[in-house]
């Protein structure tokens, strides 16, 4: 490379000294003056002279001097004149703004038979979609002109419950007096359910732990059934007015007779210790499931713990599609998947501690037993068994409530 003549390096070296403090206008401004200077000193030459020791390109340069010779200087705080600079893509191409909306809202707003409605809206797809429009524009881009129309990265969001009855909030009013009333007369109510059945076993569980950087608990990649180890059913009872849970963890089947099984299990281990001489429990459960209004083997086996405890047994039910209105759900249901978040069930003792030894800061405690009696499900009951229920309705949707008290 050949060796610059001095002047330049002077004029290499002052840039050097004050370029980080300039903007845009003042660079332009300054080789201007420079490459003027060394013009009124060489006679010609000062712009590329400014350009070798500068890599200012010329156009700048020359918009520089046309600046400085102009009268109508710019105003102090301003780099370029107004409207200057490059023009948005927006400006270039009128049109993009709205064909992009067009392609998000295919069903709604656009062409219903638009093949990008049955493909992933990723930037990339939108950006080919644009472009085979005749648009020139890059994902980048396109993901700046998302945020512009207001759209953002959604997930899904569980809002829908399906179809409601009319009488919902009703129930949940009725259901509501009812606890209040248990609770004033010092009789006890407790929310029951299934959890969800979980393998046994050395599988991935949802959530993440801490453990040693780059160890994670090594795990089966596939989820297929242990035959020795099978599933579990977890059955929860929670105490409305204790804060107090009881979770029965059965291994066989989910059926009523498990679900009674688990709530006298309950009364005997807890509920008798928490409520003295107490004649009457109310039990809050959802409208399907092993603990369903329509499941008649779960009113036959509520006769018989009633017959055996001498308890009145009031059941309120949840209008159908409202089961997360349960409060066992987000009471205690929700702290034992959080207490054993990323951790493999690898056994049924594994499951029964984790259980036990979920707490909260508002002092839950809960109770775990092991059932391990066998469930058989298709169990029938036939219309004289169910006419022999000592069984009370309500005037008000008496299916979902009703008392079955005991038979003497």
């Amino acid at each position: 490379m050949p060796k610059l003549p001095a002047d330049i390096i002077t004029i290499r070296e002052e840039f050097e000294d004050i370029f980080y403090s300039l903007d845009e206008r003042r660079i332009r401004i300054w080789c201007a003056s420079k490459a003027r200077a060394y013009n009124r000193t060489h006679g010609r030459g000062g712009v590329t002279a400014v350009y070798r020791a500068t890599n200012v390109s010329r156009p700048r340069i020359y918009y520089g001097l046309k600046e400085i010779e102009c009268e109508d200087k710019l105003e102090k705080d301003r780099v370029r004149k107004s409207g200057g600079g490059r023009k948005k893509l927006t400006e270039k191409q009128v049109t993009i703004l709205k064909d992009l909306e067009l392609l998000l809202e295919p069903s709604s707003r656009g062409d219903p038979e638009s093949p990008l409605r049955w493909t992933c809206k990723s930037t990339y797809n939108l950006r080919d979609e644009l472009i085979a429009q005749g648009y020139d524009v890059s994902q980048p881009k396109v993901g700046k002109l998302l945020s512009e129309l207001g759209y953002s990265l959604q997930s899904n969001k569980k809002t829908k419950e399906g179809s409601s009855h009319p009488d919902r909030n009703a129930q949940f009013e009725y259901i509501n007096e009812t606890v209040k009333l248990f609770q004033k007369l010092g009789l006890p109510a407790i929310s029951v359910d299934a959890k969800k059945k979980e393998n046994v076993g050395n599988y991935a569980n949802r959530g993440k732990e801490y453990s040693k950087k780059g160890q994670p608990e090594e795990v089966e990649v596939y989820d297929f059934i242990n035959k020795e180890l099978g599933k579990v059913a977890p059955y929860g009872i929670y105490d409305l007015f204790r804060n107090k849970g009881f979770v029965n963890v059965g291994i066989s089947k989910d059926t009523a007779e498990f679900a009674v099984n688990s709530i006298k299990s309950w009364w005997y281990d807890m509920g008798r210790v928490e409520y003295h001489n107490v004649r009457e429990l109310l039990i809050t459960a959802d409208c399907g499931g092993s603990n369903g209004y329509r499941v008649r083997l779960w009113k036959v086996e509520l006769q018989r713990f009633a017959n055996e405890t001498g308890l009145t047994i009031n059941v309120c039910h949840f209008p159908p599609g409202t089961s997360k209105w349960n409060k066992i759900e987000h009471k205690m249901f929700s702290f034992i998947s959080k207490n054993w978040r990323g951790r493999p069930l690898i056994s049924r003792e594994t499951i029964v501690n984790l259980i036990g030894n979920t707490k909260t800061k508002t002092g839950l405690k809960i109770k775990v037993k092991l059932d391990e009696n066998i469930y058989k499900k298709g169990k029938k009951i036939t219309d004289k068994e169910l006419e022999n229920l000592y069984i009370e309705k309500s005037n008000f949707h008496g299916e979902w409530n009703y008392k079955i008290k005991p038979k003497n």
